[in-house]
């Protein structure tokens, strides 16, 4: 959609996002433990997930069907290792407020931090570019000070299939993303040791949480599937050359 037809439509989409909020059910973030291990032995990977709501869990009552759950039982039943993990979130963020959280109270070392961040930079109206470089300062920030050794973004989700969201909000919301998502892509091709990966997601109803907005468990099953095999295919055999 060209800006000038945005702009067209301003009014509609303000009223819109305004009404949008107001009906919205405020859900919590999921309960349960924010760190924890998994197996015990030598040779333990050191996991970081932080992000907005989408890692803490808003949408499903507790931790073990958030994302974590499921991340990290995949990753420790396909990498054969014993994982410790670790999450930082917070409902609401933008990924420059997530960055300022992880630098606030700066995390154990990790091998990997995983995050997940976009949805908010997107409702915020912040620039592709601009949240690009956000990303940037973040690795930078990770890599640099020994926090993450590697960095994967989870891709943004297809907001044009969020429920809750009437059109032509839900269109306009799905453009942007994309161009969030296509940005952060090719930003993070140019890096070493950062990654992004898609996940395959059909956001039906039924599939997720009740405000029609955020992540039920089975959008959570496959992102922390699809970033679990990610990690343990494309990330781990090339650390044991190291």
């Amino acid at each position: 959609m060209s800006l000038a037809h945005k702009l067209v439509l301003w009014p509609i989409l303000m009223a819109q996002a305004v009404g949008t909020r107001k009906r919205a059910p405020a859900l919590s973030e999921a309960a349960g433990p924010r760190e924890g291990s998994l197996g015990q032995g030598p040779a333990g990977l050191r996991v970081l997930i932080a992000g907005d709501s989408s890692a803490a869990g808003v949408g499903v009552a507790h931790q073990d069907h958030a994302f974590a759950g499921h991340f990290t039982r995949t990753l420790h039943r396909r990498s054969g290792r014993p994982l410790r993990w670790r999450l930082r979130a917070r409902s609401g963020l933008t990924t420059q407020e997530v960055a300022d959280m992880l630098q606030a109270e700066p995390p154990p070392a990790a091998d990997v931090a995983i995050v997940l961040s976009g949805v908010n930079d997107v409702i915020e109206l912040v620039t592709p570019r601009r949240a690009v470089a956000q990303r940037e300062a973040m690795v930078t920030w990770l890599l640099g000070t020994g926090a993450a050794r590697y960095v994967v973004f989870a891709a943004l989700p297809p907001i044009n299939q969020f429920p809750l969201l009437p059109q032509p909000l839900r269109r306009v919301m799905g453009d942007d993303a994309r161009r969030h998502d296509d940005a952060l892509a090719r930003w993070a091709a140019t890096r070493a040791g950062v990654f992004h990966v898609p996940v395959d997601l059909q956001l039906s109803p039924a599939a997720m949480a009740a405000d029609g907005f955020h992540p039920g468990e089975p959008v959570y099953r496959a992102c922390g599937e699809t970033l679990a095999r990610f990690v343990a295919e494309r990330i781990l055999p090339t650390e044991t050359k190291r």
